[in-house]
C-alpha cells in the first residue's frame, strides 16, 4: 500500500490571515494618527514621526495601508465613527430635554479641547483647510462625512420640532447646515486662540436663535 506524503501543503504568497495582534497594530496607528492630524494636519504630519510614537515597524504601516494618502482616508472613516459615537450619546440623552442636548453635545466637546490643551481641533476641519494640497480623493469623503452630520442633526432637529421644543418656523434642516458651518469655525478658532471663548460665543448664539 503507497504510504500518504507527509509533506504539507505549499505556503499560498501574500498577506496572512488576520491575526489579533494585525487588528491591534492597525488600531494603534490609527489612534496615533488621529493624534498627530488633529494637533498638526495632513501635511506637517509624517508618517515616520507617527510610527515612532506609536513604536510600529514602517513594514506594519504598509501591511495596513498603502500610502498616507490612503491611512489619511482611513483616519477620517475612524474620525466620523467616533465622532457619531459623541453626537448620538448627546441627542439620544433622554434625561435631559431636547434642546439641551444639543447645548450637552458642545459642552461635551468643549471640555474636550481643553483637555487637551485646545491643541486638537476637529479632524475633518482640519483636512478641510488643507483641500487645496490634499489628493482630490479626499473632498468627495470630506463633503460626505459632514453631510452625514448635518442629515443627523436636522433629524433630531426635526424631533425636537414634533415634540414642541423647536419652534415650528425654524427649518431643521438649514439648522443644520448653520449649525456645522458655525461649529467648525468656532473649533478652528479655539484652537487658534488655545482658549473656550470662540466655543461659548457661538453655543450662546447657537441656543438663543433655537429659542427665538
Amino acid at each position: 500500500m503507497p504510504q500518504k506524503s507527509t509533506k504539507s501543503a505549499p505556503r499560498k504568497r501574500g498577506r496572512p490571515a488576520g491575526r489579533p495582534e494585525n487588528s491591534d497594530v492597525r488600531n494603534k496607528l490609527l489612534r496615533e494618527g488621529l493624534i498627530f492630524l488633529t494637533e498638526k494636519g495632513y501635511t506637517s504630519a509624517g508618517v515616520d514621526e507617527i510610527l515612532l510614537s506609536a513604536q510600529v515597524p514602517k513594514g506594519s504601516f504598509y501591511y495596513h495601508f498603502k500610502n498616507k494618502a490612503d491611512f489619511g482616508l482611513h483616519l477620517v472613516d475612524a474620525y466620523h465613527l467616533y465622532f457619531l459615537r459623541k453626537l448620538d450619546r448627546c441627542l439620544t440623552n433622554a434625561d435631559l430635554p431636547y434642546i439641551q442636548r444639543v447645548q450637552a453635545f458642545m459642552d461635551d466637546a468643549a471640555a474636550g479641547m481643553k483637555r487637551h490643551g485646545f491643541q486638537r481641533g476637529c479632524l475633518i476641519g482640519n483636512l478641510g483647510q488643507e483641500m487645496g494640497v490634499l489628493p482630490e480623493a479626499f473632498r468627495a469623503r470630506l463633503i460626505a462625512v459632514l453631510e452625514d452630520w448635518q442629515s443627523r442633526l436636522a433629524t433630531y432637529l426635526a424631533s425636537a420640532q414634533a415634540d414642541g421644543t423647536l419652534p415650528a418656523h425654524h427649518d431643521p434642516h438649514q439648522l443644520a447646515v448653520n449649525f456645522w458651518i458655525g461649529w467648525e469655525g468656532a473649533v478652528l478658532r479655539a484652537k487658534l486662540e488655545r482658549r473656550a471663548a470662540p466655543l461659548t460665543s457661538f453655543a450662546d448664539f447657537f441656543m438663543e436663535h433655537l429659542r427665538d
